[in-house]
């Protein structure tokens, strides 16, 4: 049995980029061409310093996915700053656990599936813009739910919430649509939180302050049936 499996095929691309980055990095390309055309240096240097910092903000670099019966993973890179039972939550029904992680600038900012399983309802939430790492932030900033349903009935709720500075929420997935765990779902651009919220009987893997990567590390595990 392999321990492991591909929910994306490999790209192609030396350096792949979430195809959400490519107008702006095609953009600053082109502005920095006509900088340095135009015999601009200071311009064109400062314009190709921008376009690289978008490509590296951009990134989607593959990643392989434990293939553990009821493994939860990360939907996406960054600290872990909430693990926590919710005796309610307006995004799952009754007693449950959240995970909440926190995207700086500096980290890949592509979200992926925790389970595999359907898409049952996506939800958009106009919201604020506070410090994504605020425990209101959860409740007040602007955000996208996404529930899924494994085949065993069990349900999940993973989330995409803006920042402080990230104004762009992009999901890719629509309701009823079958994905696999840790596959591309979303990206949210220029720094972020997801939180994650999960049957209260899952046997947490992380704690506050421990560093994930979207995919491959596991959150924890969902009683399997």
């Amino acid at each position: 049995m392999n321990n492991f499996s591909w929910s994306d095929p490999p790209g192609q691309a030396t350096l792949p980029v979430a195809r959400a980055g490519v107008p702006m990095i095609l953009a600053g390309a082109f502005i920095t061409a006509i900088f340095a055309m135009l015999g601009f240096a200071l311009p064109a240097l400062l314009g190709l310093t921008a376009t690289l910092c978008v490509c590296f903000f951009f990134r989607d670099p593959d990643r392989v996915i434990p293939a553990k019966p009821g493994a939860v993973v990360a939907p996406a890179d960054g600290r872990v700053i909430a693990a926590e039972v919710l005796e309610e939550s307006p995004f799952y029904d009754g007693r449950c656990k959240k995970v909440s992680i926190f995207m700086s600038v500096f980290n890949v900012h592509v979200n992926r599936t925790p389970i595999e399983g359907t898409v049952k309802k996506i939800a958009y939430f106009p919201g604020k813009f506070f410090s994504a790492h605020l425990d209101k932030a959860s409740r007040d900033n602007e955000h996208n739910a996404v529930w899924l349903e494994n085949a065993q009935g069990q349900k999940l709720c993973v989330v995409q919430i803006a920042g402080l500075i990230a104004r762009r929420i992009i999901c890719y997935v629509r309701e009823d649509l079958r994905v696999l765990r840790g596959q591309r779902f979303g990206v949210i651009c220029f720094g972020s939180r997801l939180d994650v919220y999960m049957p209260v009987e899952t046997e947490l893997s992380v704690s506050v302050g421990d560093k994930v990567r979207a995919g491959t590390v596991v959150l924890g595990f969902m009683e399997t049936r």
